[in-house]
């Protein structure tokens, strides 16, 4: 007899049960074996994959789940070391945890003061940045802080002031000690619970407070002699000489290809740019240093060739390549070394070293050994546009041109496949991140950048390099005057493009599964080896019927309580016409909605059914508020005042406001109205409390 519940397997039923494992394991065997060889790019998949896992989390984890994390990976190693289909499978355990690990290693790492109040008074500190703001105003970065009665260990490193008013007393440069009065707060809540998360992305900038100056700011000391900030100095340097020899929105450009210095570029031309989506050609990024790189790689060999014993005798391919990874490297120091131009320069990097150690150059191993280095040493890149569409791009062009690698055609059928082959992968790549970041779609962008990317290559690029290599003994000039034409010809068409009908459109934002589907169904599609890479079908399949169907909150309030926007038949209404313009632009750009704040608030207004909400703003209207909390369900206001006692209603004041963050309200098939506020959706991270 047996216990309850417990019955003897009989021998037939074993060996049963041993045979399906053993047909799983020689099932699961054979399709590993299948991908031998093409494994290496899923290393980088399994390491992104946690790293994406760590920002995805809705709590910060503790010591213990630390230290069983650490013990899975020490596990996952040891299983790795036995042969057979297990291996493949432990490495990626072990992968997908150190990606873990290291996302949250780094953000301890870099963690800093952050200002914990509103702070109005004198504000001292070095500019080690410069730059513009949304609003096209000279905006300053600030370290070696000084705030008047904050000890040195509540002080934030970094501070960033955009400059209003008249600013004609100061000449900005990096290094310079300057004062100013200036309102400060800590960098501020997602502009909608689940929006771009600013405060994250400030925590790992370094950037404890941001705020604004509507008085002069004033030199205290200038810039030190020594090698302080010199990279810093001599970009701006650099930029001022090309703004100077170059005027006009050529000369803009050109100095922002070239250092990184966008200040000069006008907010025209920005929309212009984006609307043509050439917007990319600013960025220092994998165009500019694959262009730069590969120019002075061609140079190099094109040089050597007309030398036959030099050719005949030494590696000059290898030569070229160092030397091209040694312009890549200045190329990275002169731009400022933002994380997009680090990006590209391990990009370039990896490649460049394959060509000198005689391996192919173009693979997705290269390109997933670059992704493998970026995230190791900033993993939050993994949240931004920048690395999505990068690698996105890459990742498809290395997949479509390595298929078409030994196909047998005439060299100027393959320049023309090349050039419009290029624009349109890359654009069919990167489309659906751009989409979900920034709410629009460039219906002409792949016109504008088949007219445009071979003109930055042939021209503008070369022109630089040029430049570079004649500014030390003054004849720099002539490089420049080769981009002109160039730069003029982009310019132009990018106004052309972006006055075209219909030029842009606008999507609504998708929800958190979407790219994470999406990018998981490329990845399967372009990595995958035999028939088995359309299973990569059904991943993108749902995230297009999730993007579809993607619903937007039916009333959103701004972190002051001065904004509210209500969706309505014609779209989203909004409060008023003017003020929190940033707020109100993000708003209708989540929507998918093309209006102008102006526009949205003059709407009709709409009234959400079966809900008794107050908003209250301007004078008096705390008071307005506490009376109205008597007849409704939600009261809002601007103004900073104690809810009425008895929680007669759901009161939100600016003060809990800021403290909890905007709030989306839903309502679902009739069930009762949810409120979702910014910090609840955050969750309890070190970048959120």
């Amino acid at each position: 007899m047996y216990p309850t519940g417990f019955e003897r397997t009989s021998p037939a039923t074993g060996a049963a049960g041993r045979l399906r494992a053993a047909a799983i394991r020689a099932w699961l065997a054979a399709r590993i074996d299948g991908q031998r060889g093409h494994l290496f790019p899923w290393a980088a998949v399994a390491f992104g994959a946690g790293v994406g896992t760590y920002f995805a989390l809705p709590g910060e984890p503790d010591a213990p789940a630390w230290a069983a994390l650490a013990l899975t990976a020490l596990a996952a190693l040891a299983a790795a070391w036995r042969a057979g289909p297990v291996q493949p499978l432990a490495l990626a355990l072990a992968l997908f945890c150190a990606g873990l690990l290291v996302a949250g290693a780094r953000t301890h790492l870099v963690a800093a003061p952050v200002l914990e109040f509103r702070y109005f008074g004198p504000v001292e500190g070095r500019i080690v940045k410069i730059d513009r703001s949304a609003s096209d105003k000279t905006r300053l970065t600030l370290d070696r802080v000084v705030l008047e009665d904050l000890a040195p260990d509540r002080t934030p490193d970094r501070v960033r002031v955009t400059l209003h008013g008249d600013q004609s007393y100061l000449t900005p440069a990096p290094g310079l000690r300057i004062a100013v009065t200036a309102h400060l707060s800590p960098p501020r809540w997602p502009v909608e619970p689940g929006g771009f998360d600013f405060r994250r992305h400030a925590w790992f900038q370094g950037l404890g407070a941001v705020g604004y100056t509507r008085t002069p700011a004033l030199a205290l000391a200038p810039p030190p002699s020594g090698a302080t900030l010199w990279v810093e100095r001599l970009r701006m340097r650099a930029s001022a000489a090309v703004q100077a020899a170059l005027p006009g929105q050529a000369g803009a450009v050109a100095a922002a290809v070239t250092t990184g210095d966008r200040s000069g570029i006008s907010l025209e031309t920005t929309e212009a740019l984006r609307a043509a989506n050439l917007s990319h050609l600013l960025a220092i990024s994998g165009l500019h240093m694959g262009l730069l790189a590969g120019f002075v790689y061609a140079a190099a060999r094109t040089a050597a060739a007309t030398v036959p014993p030099l050719v005949l005798r030494y590696p000059v391919h290898k030569v070229a390549a160092a030397l091209a990874l040694f312009a890549g490297a200045a190329y990275l120091a002169l731009s400022g070394g933002n994380v997009a131009t680090e990006r590209a320069f391990v990009m370039v990097a990896v490649l460049l070293t394959a060509v000198m150690l005689d391996r192919r150059a173009f693979t997705l191993r290269s390109v997933a050994l670059a992704a493998l280095i970026v995230l190791a040493h900033r993993p939050e890149a993994l949240t931004g546009p920048g690395f999505q569409m990068s690698f996105a791009a890459t990742t498809a062009l290395v997949a479509v041109f390595g298929a078409l690698r030994d196909k047998p055609l005439p060299r100027w059928v393959r320049w023309a496949i090349a050039i419009g082959l290029s624009s349109l992968v890359a654009g069919m790549a990167t489309a659906p991140y751009a989409a979900a970041h920034f709410g629009r779609v460039p219906h002409y962008g792949l016109i504008a950048n088949i007219l445009s990317v071979p003109v930055m290559g042939a021209v503008v690029m070369p022109g630089a390099v040029v430049a570079a290599v004649l500014t030390p003994v003054g004849l720099g000039w002539i490089g420049l005057w080769i981009m002109a034409p160039g730069l003029n010809w982009i310019l132009a068409i990018a106004q052309w493009v972006a006055g075209w009908d219909g030029a842009v459109g606008h999507v609504v934002a998708p929800g958190p599964w979407v790219l994470p589907l999406l990018t998981s169904g490329g990845l399967i599609l372009t990595l995958w080896q035999g028939w088995g890479r359309v299973a990569g079908l059904i991943p993108l399949s749902l995230a297009a019927l999730l993007w579809a169907g993607a619903e937007r909150p039916l009333i959103l309030v701004s972190e002051t309580g001065g904004l509210l926007g209500v969706m309505g038949q014609e779209g989203r209404v909004l409060s008023k016409p003017r003020g929190e313009g940033f707020v109100a632009d993000a708003w209708l750009e989540a929507d998918g909605d093309g209006a102008a704040q102006a526009e949205a608030a003059a709407r009709a207004p709409v009234l959400a059914a079966g809900l008794r909400l107050a908003h209250e703003t301007g004078r008096g209207a705390g008071q307005r508020a506490i009376t109205a909390c008597a007849t409704s369900d939600i009261v809002i206001t601007s103004a900073r005042v104690a809810a009425p006692p008895g929680g007669a209603c759901q009161f939100f004041d600016r003060a809990r406001l800021e403290t909890e963050g905007p709030l989306a309200l839903w309502r679902h098939s009739g069930a009762p109205w949810e409120i979702v506020t910014a910090r609840a959706r955050s969750g309890t991270r070190p970048w959120a409390r």
